[in-house]
């Protein structure tokens, strides 16, 4: 249960980060926002890492301490790669069909850690398609038909499923901490090199983001993706790919509350149908935990 209440806490975070991004990128670019909301996000993660310095030191002296930087080099370049190939595919093609197929590692994760041998419990299964099925009616108000930009989302939702994955697999055994400080250090220089390459930062252009930057920065980046790695060390990759998915719903609602944005039966049907499907895969946990009990009080009768 702690795992999932981190991970929902993060996918409420990057929901509501959503109008965040909308107000922050009036004024500049993607890479250039990109660049100054993790460029935030370091400071905020080392200084977790200082506040957790005598923690390590314990773990060091007990001998199971295991650093997280080199995992979070590789972690941070999937991530950035993942968000943004996110960002060029949204220029060709709907904000809500980059929802639906960002999210199709709904489907992927499952399925390719069925290919990795993990065995995913049927419940998960029914969660994921719940959950994508909500997906579809909150995301493609417009029908659906396959475009350029669609297939490069494509490419980007196999890019979140590799980071889940590599999160999942690593989070069990190095620092967490130092696994999110690590990620975020390379996506912050990654784009910074893109900002100035394709886009042209000025100080006048952040400074009228500001507000939108220091909360996707702190709150998205630096919270979020940290709590993504604790959650994970307790939620297996299916449930984890499940409850990040609401990040949609919260996206949804905080933008129909903050920005005044309307939302149709459909969409109010979607946000419910994820909303199930997030419980239902959040009881094969329980049902993981409360069926040997029983089977164990069955075989002493």
């Amino acid at each position: 249960m702690r795992g999932s209440l981190a991970l929902f806490v993060a996918a409420f975070i990057w929901g509501t980060t959503f109008v965040a991004q909308s107000v922050g990128m009036e004024g500049i670019g993607p890479f250039t926002y990109g660049a100054a909301r993790y460029v935030v996000a370091v400071p905020v993660v080392l200084l977790l890492w200082l506040f957790f310095a005598p923690k390590r030191r314990a773990a060091k002296a007990a001998g199971t301490y295991r650093p997280g930087f080199k995992a979070g080099a590789l972690v941070g370049v999937i991530l950035f790669l993942a968000t943004t190939s996110q960002q060029v595919g949204m220029q060709y093609t709907t904000v809500g069909k980059t929802a639906f197929i960002t999210c199709l590692y709904l489907v992927l994760v499952p399925l390719a850690a069925v290919f990795f041998g993990s065995r995913i419990r049927p419940l998960h299964w029914g969660g994921a398609v719940l959950a994508l099925s909500g997906l579809y009616l909150l995301s493609m108000k417009d029908g659906f038909s396959l475009s350029y930009g669609d297939a490069i989302m494509v490419g980007s939702s196999l890019l979140w499923t590799m980071h889940i994955l590599c999160v999942g697999r690593f989070a069990s055994f190095v620092d967490a901490v130092e696994l999110s400080l690590a990620q975020l250090f390379v996506c912050a220089c990654a784009s910074l090199a893109l900002a100035f390459l394709f886009e042209q930062p000025t100080v006048a252009g952040i400074e009228g983001a500001a507000t939108a930057i220091l909360y996707a920065g702190i709150m998205s980046s630096g919270v979020a993706f940290t709590l993504q790695i604790v959650g994970q060390q307790y939620a297996e990759p299916a449930l984890a790919a499940v409850i990040m998915s609401l990040e949609s719903v919260f996206g949804a609602l905080s933008g129909a509350i903050l920005l005044g944005e309307s939302m149709s039966a459909a969409e109010l049907s979607g946000c419910a149908l994820m909303l199930a499907g997030m419980l239902l895969a959040q009881l094969a946990g329980v049902w993981g935990m409360k069926r040997p009990r029983m089977e164990g009080e069955n075989g002493t009768n």
